[in-house]
């Protein structure tokens, strides 16, 4: 047996960049608060957690002097406003990426286009990119697309972790709803080049794992475009969840991760895989 692990499997650079400040943040302060957990993953929330970073449900709940530290995420206009007007020691942990997509959306909407983002109804992501903007329509399947309007102007921005078949099938159907479209591609490149692996990947193996939460939509896409290519892929949160009977028989076991699993969980993984394989070393993918 040998496994296979993706190159670039785990935190996307704005994931790390986002976890490692709360952490610093922490640590500087003694505590950093936040507007629900920075990423989706119960693993990486519970070590902030001891380490300092408390989740909070609004800004009231933040002590006074406190520091808030908005997420990778993204945050909603109004929540930006209220906490600068309370003067509140703002630390801002947007991913550049998602700070692009609002930007794009806004540069849409001036051109005078209606917005529609296509995303997942009530996604962190999703609710900030929304603020950006007046009235938009969010469309998270092709049906929901089928079901609108005729619009004569609008402007299409994605969640920065659709999958690319999503987006494009959802565009498929507004090419026939809008006279005047125009599409900002706005798929995050990490989100882009792990959905290329794992596909790629799971044809070629026998077993596909995929470690991430199951509150990760993210992880979920990951493990779905894993099973559309090969029925024996499964989604772990750790490496506990490993069942030893799926790998019976197996000759390769492919092996990749959500954008919020952080490095030891993966490797932690790994090494029950290795373990249950007797197998020396992983080799890398990509």
């Amino acid at each position: 047996m040998k496994v296979l692990l993706v190159k670039d499997a785990g935190y996307c650079f704005g994931v790390r960049d986002a976890v490692n400040l709360a952490y610093d943040t922490a640590e500087k302060h003694g505590d950093v608060y936040m507007l629900g957990h920075i990423v989706h993953n119960e693993n990486v929330v519970n070590d902030l957690d001891k380490a300092g970073a408390k989740v909070v449900e609004s800004l009231e709940d933040v002590p006074e002097g406190k520091p808030i530290l908005f997420r990778a995420h993204g945050t909603a206009v109004n929540t930006w406003g209220e906490a600068e007007t309370k003067d509140m020691n703002i630390v801002d942990a947007t991913c550049p990426l998602v700070l692009e997509i609002h930007e794009e959306v806004k540069k849409l909407e001036e051109e005078g286009r209606k917005i529609i983002i296509v995303g997942d109804h009530g996604h962190d992501e999703v609710v900030g990119i929304a603020s950006q903007v007046k009235d938009p329509i969010i469309v998270a399947t092709p049906e929901e697309a089928q079901a609108l309007r005729k619009i004569k102007c609008a402007g299409v921005v994605s969640q920065s972790t659709q999958t690319i078949e999503n987006v494009q099938e959802i565009i498929n159907i507004l090419m026939t709803k809008v006279f005047d479209l125009r599409l900002v591609n706005t798929i995050c490149f990490p989100t882009k080049r792990n959905q290329t692996q794992i596909k790629e990947l799971a044809r070629q193996c026998d077993i596909m794992l995929v470690i991430g939460s199951f509150t990760s939509a993210n992880s979920k896409r990951l493990t779905a475009l894993a099973k559309e290519r090969n029925k024996n892929s499964y989604q772990v949160t750790c490496a506990e969840e490993i069942e030893p009977a799926w790998l019976e028989g197996a000759e390769t076991v492919g092996v990749s991760a959500g954008a919020s699993t952080p490095d030891s969980i993966i490797d932690k993984v790994i090494e029950k895989i290795k373990a249950i394989g007797e197998i020396p070393e992983e080799i890398v993918y990509g």
